[in-house]
Parts: C-alpha cells; sequence; structure tokens
C-alpha cells in the first residue's frame, strides 16, 4: 500500500491504539487508584461485595463507555454538517443544534419536574427531547441560513447558528428562573460531563448512536458528492434532496443523542473533523471513521484530564474540550482559505 491510501490507514491504526490506552486509563484512574488486576478481576469475575469491583463496574467502565459514545456522535454529526454546508467551521455547538437540544430537555425536565427518571418515559424520554430541540434548531439555522433558498452560506450559517445559540441560552435561562427546584437537575447536565452519568446509560446510547454511525459512514461517497456543490453532486449521480434529509436526520440523532446523555460539549465536533481533514484531505470516505477515533480519543482524553488537573476534585469534560477547541477555532477562523471547502 502505497501514495495517499496509505496515510488514512496508518492514522486508523494509531487512532485505534491510542482510543485503546486512553480507554484503559480511564478505567484505571481517579479519585481512588485501583489496581490492574482488580480492573481485570472485576471484568471476568464481577464480585458484588468488593467496593473495588463496583467502582469499576458501576462508575468507571459506563463513564469510559459514554465519553467515547458522545465523543464519536459530536465528531461526525460535526463532519457531516461540514460536508452538507460546505463550511468547515461548521459545529453542532457553533450552529444551534446543541442549544436546541439543551433547551428542549430544560424543558422536559423543568415541565416533569423531576430528573431523568422522573422524565416522561424516563431515559428514553429526555433523548425524545433532546432529538426535537435539535431537529428544530437545524431547521431553524437551515431557513435562516438560506440553505433551503439559496444553498449554504458559510458565513451567514455560522452568524444564524451563533444568533439562535443566544435566544435559546436565553429561554434556557429564564425557563430555570422561573422553575428553581430543577435547577440542581439541570446545572449538573448542562455543565457537559460524562460524571455520574449511570450503567442505564450505556444501552440506549449504544442503540442511538452506533448504528447512526455506522449509516453515516456508508454515505461516506455521498457527502464527497455533495461536498462539491448541489449541481456538481447530482451530475455525480447523487440526489441531494435525499443526502441532505439523510444527513440531517444524522446530525439529529448524533448531535441530540449526545447532548442529551452528558449535556452541550462545544468544539469536539469543529476540532476533530478539521484536524482529520488536514492529516488526510477531504475524502469523507476516511473523514468520517477517522472522526469516530479522533473525537472518541478527544473526549476520553479531555475527561482523563479532567479529572487529574485538580487533585481532589474534577473539572468538566466540556471545560477541557473547550480550553482545547477554542484556539482551534480561532486559528482556523483566522485562515481564509478554509472558510470555503
Amino acid at each position: 500500500m502505497r501514495g495517499p491510501r496509505r496515510r488514512p490507514v496508518v492514522a486508523l491504526v494509531i487512532g485505534l491504539v491510542l482510543l485503546a490506552v486512553l480507554a484503559v486509563v480511564s478505567v484505571l484512574v481517579g479519585t481512588r487508584g485501583i489496581d490492574p488486576a482488580v480492573v481485570w478481576a472485576a471484568v471476568v469475575d464481577f464480585d458484588p461485595t468488593d467496593d473495588r469491583h463496583l467502582v469499576v463496574a458501576e462508575l468507571r467502565l459506563p463513564r469510559t463507555a459514554l465519553a467515547a459514545l458522545v465523543g464519536a456522535a459530536l465528531g461526525v454529526a460535526g463532519a457531516v454538517m461540514q460536508a452538507l454546508t460546505r463550511n468547515p467551521l461548521a459545529e453542532p455547538g457553533i450552529l444551534g443544534v446543541n442549544a436546541g437540544a439543551a433547551a428542549a430537555a430544560a424543558t422536559g425536565i423543568a415541565v416533569s419536574g423531576a430528573a431523568f427518571g422522573g422524565m416522561p418515559g424516563g431515559v428514553f424520554g429526555t433523548l425524545a427531547f433532546a432529538f426535537a430541540g435539535a431537529a428544530v434548531a437545524s431547521v431553524l439555522v437551515a431557513a435562516l441560513g438560506g440553505m433551503f433558498r439559496t444553498g449554504a452560506d458559510p458565513i451567514r450559517l455560522t452568524l444564524a447558528g451563533a444568533a439562535l445559540s443566544v435566544v435559546l441560552g436565553a429561554y434556557t435561562n429564564a425557563l430555570l428562573l422561573n422553575f428553581p427546584t430543577v435547577f440542581d437537575t439541570f446545572r449538573h447536565w448542562a455543565v457537559g460531563s460524562v460524571q455520574g452519568r449511570g450503567p442505564e446509560l450505556v444501552l440506549p446510547a449504544t442503540l442511538v448512536i452506533v448504528p447512526t454511525l455506522l449509516v453515516a459512514c456508508l454515505l461516506g461517497p455521498s457527502f464527497n458528492a455533495i461536498a462539491l456543490g448541489r449541481e456538481l453532486g447530482r451530475s455525480l449521480g447523487a440526489d441531494p434532496r435525499r443526502v441532505l434529509s439523510a444527513g440531517a436526520v444524522i446530525i439529529v440523532l448524533l448531535a441530540g443523542g449526545a447532548t442529551a446523555i452528558a449535556g452541550p460539549i462545544v468544539f469536539v465536533g469543529l476540532a476533530a473533523p478539521l484536524g482529520v481533514r488536514l492529516l488526510v484531505g477531504p475524502d469523507y470516505r476516511w473523514i468520517l471513521p477517522l472522526s469516530v477515533v479522533a473525537a472518541a480519543a478527544l473526549v476520553l482524553g479531555s475527561d482523563i484530564i479532567g479529572r487529574l488537573i485538580l487533585p481532589g476534585a474534577e473539572v468538566e469534560t466540556s471545560i477541557v474540550t473547550a480550553l482545547i477547541g477554542a484556539p482551534i477555532f480561532i486559528l482556523l477562523a483566522r485562515r481564509r482559505r478554509l472558510m470555503r471547502l
């Protein structure tokens, strides 16, 4: 294997190895150190009377799995959004999708007056609210950005997303002020973290995110065509309307699901796909699977850093990802040649 095809394969192998290492570290480290032999015993021969086994099985393994799932979902959602809008600065957080999911989830929590378990439908009820909010926000941003009339304009879409995020943020804050009894429930969710997310979330998260990731990766050739423009994409055999519809559903499922599980985590969907693009080029057949690995590693690594950076305390994942992603966004925004694909 030579030439351009070798680099993506090498990058994928290295990324998978790095992700595996981070997963092992995530299970081992925390406020309480656990010997690797004990971790292995907790996996293969679980003893419910051993509190160390309980920590591994009930806290660290679910947290590690959710961090990887959330990261992969946000990374692919960002990559798909960049392909559909032809805007390399597009990202669910920047374009208001996360804000829509958060506002809808806050509405559900406020109306139900309870935490995740009190939401109508339990965990799935929260996911449904977040999906609805992400879908509405996606449609609004697309409409305000002129995507339905003249096609996607990168600057207009970014401005529309930023404006919508401000409006939805104000709505969410007003909602919390009028429902102070649910403030504690929402604030732990809204900060953006996988801390405290229990094992009951792993199955629904897997059922929603993993099949959607597979479908997105299979649509890589179609995203390649549509990223060249609607007319050129049509001439290459892609149906722009079907690709846009499929991409919109993928974004809603991934961004909405990740936000429902972990709260708003920004910049992951921007930093991971752009880093992959700079490494392997504009081919979405490689950008999408590599974004799965890169974004999962980014969120998992950020979660690990958040546990270790302050002794005896934790820094939320969203804060660490923002500290990493914000400088990347500023750097890329200053490079005009990246404003259009």
